[in-house]
């Protein structure tokens, strides 16, 4: 099955990417592995973090690519690859994950939102920073600390109320 995707050069781009196994805890436990796979991947093939949050079994972030370059698939491969590099092996692996040699650490999939303006990016960078209030981890944003909204508090661009 071939998935529709949409590829804009130099886009802007909401993602939900999840663990497989949703009740690991991985994503934290881990968050170095996760911050080394992700500035390797940025090295190799930039691109721009305007948001990102982590929790405990996924993760929402937006990116802004370069001009002439849509391949924000490539990039999300490698990370998660990266991540998994970093982990023992031990996690349940399904016969068709095995047999394409993969592991089972991350959803196959993940979700993509093309950012179309001003508007839509402005809501998406403020759903990734009030998010772990909605999962009600903490009770202001800025006390959730794999998030990105801490950067945009250090820079005045938002209080931590």
């Amino acid at each position: 099955m071939r998935y529709r995707r949409a590829w804009q050069e130099g886009g802007t781009y909401f993602f939900t990417v999840n663990l497989a196994e949703r009740s690991h805890t991985l994503l934290v436990d881990r968050i170095e592995n996760l911050r080394n796979a992700v500035r390797k991947v940025k090295r190799a093939h930039p691109f721009d973090i305007l948001a990102w949050v982590v929790f405990l079994d996924h993760l929402h972030a937006v990116w802004t690519l370069p001009e002439n370059d849509s391949d924000f698939a490539t990039r999300w491969m490698l990370i998660k690859a990266g991540f998994s590099r970093g982990l023992p092996r031990g996690e349940r692996i399904s016969v068709a994950r095995r047999r394409k040699g993969e592991r089972g650490l991350w959803q196959r999939r993940y979700w993509e939102h093309w950012i179309v303006d001003e508007n839509d990016l402005q809501r998406h960078v403020d759903y990734v920073h009030i998010n772990p209030v909605k999962l009600g981890y903490v009770a202001r944003a800025s006390e959730w600390p794999y998030s990105s909204i801490h950067r945009y508090i250090r820079q005045g661009w938002l209080t931590p109320d």
